[in-house]
């Protein structure tokens, strides 16, 4: 059999005995036959026997055959707002990528800081912590953007995986890249696909966050966690060329032959600049954050920046509606129909005695280690993040600040495969860092990043209010 009949078999068996496994006493049994569909979405998500929107509407229509829900219930997912926020960025995106301008920044920071290899890895994670608000694929930020400026700085220094040579440069500079976008996605709503999720997941259980309360909760032990990874790299995988005098010219070079900067690079710089106001103001004045972005892409196709035909293009971002949506949907109707606070307090239970702040540790551990199993962030968080943040809600951990740890974590936890976040495949596939190494390295520079988000994020979390 091929890989993809085993796949089906697999998620069909796991569908199948959990449906007729009984409901636990206290669960509705719509709720658990729910779950039964769910948990066989996530699994296709992770297997893809067929591509993820395609999976999603298999799930959408589960639902609805089986009577588990109307098909008007089903449907509701591609309503919601918070989804449409993430596809509204994935449209501005490529307004950075169409018009040059997520490139030029990328060269302007390699130009200003490209003279030392250190130097020149801060400069790759400026670029991407300036593009994290506005592109919300990491996938497409790292890939596509600072993935190939860091590549194309390690050939022209001779550091080629083919030739065994990656340690010269490239090692380097591909574990600060894969490490740093763990950092950026983590410190805003719209950096990872999967934060606008997280977000749904709390309000459904009446814990709202807002764009600004997220970024300003993430914004320090972010920029920490910025400056300390590169220099953990460094001792833990040392490059062996240290000066990268060649990466300004290489940048100068690319720049001059961009020249000045078009009407579409500044109508996108503007349009970015306004969104984040808006986004951070926009509640204080009654402006949701998605009509918000819909007001960007409308400057956007109105300025040419974008057209139609663009927007109609963007398949990342129709997918993403797709299966965003089933999942969301799914999700929603678990919490409605009981399920979540079931397993919350099934859990919680096991709890019992903890002091919150333990008891919030010991979860946000679990949630991050259990990563090892997933080949996806999203999946990861449509399956456990609501259930982690009831279970440390009922132990009396604050709100807010656990939706917004379990939401960092759902970003920081990428870091530790080959496999457990969109740009992971990229940047090892360019194979400058052997697989044992990549492992060695997510368990070492994860274990840092913890400890960094503990400390600093515990801190400034007291200082700012949330507990």
């Amino acid at each position: 059999m091929n890989k993809k009949i085993i796949s089906w078999l697999v998620i069909l068996a796991v569908a199948v005995g959990i449906w007729l496994t009984p409901a636990p006493a206290s669960v509705d049994p719509k709720a658990w036959h729910l779950l039964a569909i769910f948990v066989a979405t996530v699994l296709g998500l992770i297997l893809e026997p067929i591509p993820m929107g395609a999976v999603a509407i298999c799930g959408i229509t589960a639902t609805a055959v089986t009577g588990t829900l109307s098909i008007k219930e089903a449907m509701t997912g591609f309503s919601n707002t918070t989804i449409w926020l993430i596809v509204m960025a994935f449209f501005i995106s490529r307004a950075f990528i169409k018009s040059g301008l997520g490139a030029r920044i990328g060269y302007i920071f390699m130009r200003l800081m490209g003279k030392r290899t250190l130097t020149l890895s801060y400069g790759l994670l400026m670029t991407d912590f300036i593009l994290a608000p506005a592109i919300p694929s990491n996938t497409a930020r790292t890939g596509g953007i600072v993935f190939p400026l860091a590549n194309s700085v390690a050939d022209a220094y001779g550091s080629r995986a083919e030739d065994g040579t990656s340690g010269k440069l490239g090692s380097f500079l591909m574990t600060t890249v894969f490490h740093g976008t763990t950092i950026t996605g983590a410190m805003f709503l719209t950096g990872m696909a999967a934060n606008p999720l997280a977000a749904k997941l709390a309000a459904d259980m009446g814990i709202e966050i807002s764009w600004g309360q997220w970024a300003l909760a993430a914004i320090v032990p972010g920029i920490v966690g910025l400056l300390l990874m590169p220099l953990f790299a460094y001792v833990l995988n040392k490059p062996t060329i240290t000066a990268t005098p060649q990466a300004p010219q290489i940048a100068a070079k690319a720049l001059a032959e961009m020249g000045k900067m078009k009407m579409s690079e500044w109508v996108t710089l503007g349009t970015f600049i306004a969104l984040i106001g808006l986004w951070i103001a926009g509640p204080s004045f009654g402006l949701n954050g998605t009509t918000a972005a819909m007001i960007g892409l409308i400057l956007l196709v109105n300025a040419n920046v974008l057209s139609w035909d663009d927007v109609l293009k963007e398949k990342g971002a129709w997918n993403t509606l797709t299966w965003f949506s089933a999942l969301v949907m799914m999700a929603t109707f678990l919490n409605k129909l009981g399920l979540i606070k079931w397993f919350g307090s099934s859990i919680a239970a096991n709890l019992t005695g903890l002091d919150w702040p333990v008891a919030l540790l010991a979860l946000a551990l679990l949630y991050y280690y259990i990563h090892y199993a997933f080949a996806s962030s999203t999946a990861h968080v449509a399956a456990l993040y609501s259930v982690f943040l009831a279970v440390a809600v009922q132990m009396g951990a604050p709100g807010l600040m656990s939706a917004i740890i379990f939401g960092v974590i759902s970003n920081l936890m990428g870091g530790v495969t080959h496999y457990g976040t969109g740009p992971a495949p990229i940047l090892f596939g360019a194979g400058h860092v052997s697989l044992p190494k990549w492992w060695s390295l997510g368990f070492i520079m994860g274990l840092l990043q913890l400890v960094i988000w503990a400390v600093v994020g515990g801190i400034w979390w007291k200082v700012i209010g949330l507990y």
